[in-house]
């Protein structure tokens, strides 16, 4: 398993090694304690999450409040996706910046992204298949979303037409969402990291 960091801050590229025989295949798409070792601290798992989604479905940007805060380790089990990760952390230096990693089912890659970073995925086939391990339960007065197609990010997704959900449609403007401070700050996501405690909880009472 090759474990690399990507250009955003906390976000992570996963190859695993893949075991073939004429019988079919094998390989570990999530290691606990090798993830834990790259990143610095362990994924603690509160939620899968199953999404299939139609050839040209862009779904995101979403993203969680900080603190708590959600992080996610995401996989395609089957077909092909775009996924991407955006920076929406205020203060950070790479704020408003995105990144996109082929995921699919031969590469079998995945990405692990951590709190107050915002996620995103166009499906390249029909019955694009995700599985993602996140670090806290739903909550949907704690998550917001940001409009895919805003220019002033100006994520190149693979779709002519992309299709989004009601919800994604008529998310804010990256800027609006700033306004209405419903963006994490950078410095609450670091502060929120050195609390995270072996059993991959944040441990502050302070936050």
């Amino acid at each position: 398993m090759k474990i690399r960091e990507l250009g955003i801050e906390g976000a992570w590229e996963i190859t695993p090694q893949q075991h073939g025989d004429p019988r079919g295949m094998f390989m570990e798409w999530y290691r606990f304690d090798k993830l834990a070792g790259a990143v610095g601290r362990p994924l603690r798992l509160a939620q899968a999450n199953l999404s299939v989604s139609a050839r040209g479905v862009v779904r995101g940007v979403h993203f969680a409040d900080v603190p708590p805060g959600q992080a996610k380790y995401v996989i395609c089990v089957r077909g092909t996706v775009l996924d991407v990760i955006v920076d929406l952390r205020v203060g950070s230096s790479t704020f408003g910046r995105w990144e996109g990693v082929q995921l699919d089912d031969t590469d079998r890659r995945a990405v692990y992204l951590s709190e107050g970073l915002g996620h995103g995925f166009g499906a390249l086939t029909d019955d694009a298949t995700l599985s993602y391990l996140c670090s806290a339960t739903y909550n949907p007065a704690g998550e917001h979303t940001v409009h895919p197609l805003d220019e002033e990010l100006g994520i190149e997704w693979p779709a002519d037409v992309p299709v989004l959900s009601a919800r994604d449609d008529a998310a804010p403007t990256l800027a609006q969402a700033r306004e209405r401070g419903l963006l994490p700050e950078y410095d609450a996501c670091r502060r929120l990291v050195t609390t995270i405690g072996p059993d991959g909880m944040s441990h502050s009472t302070g936050m």
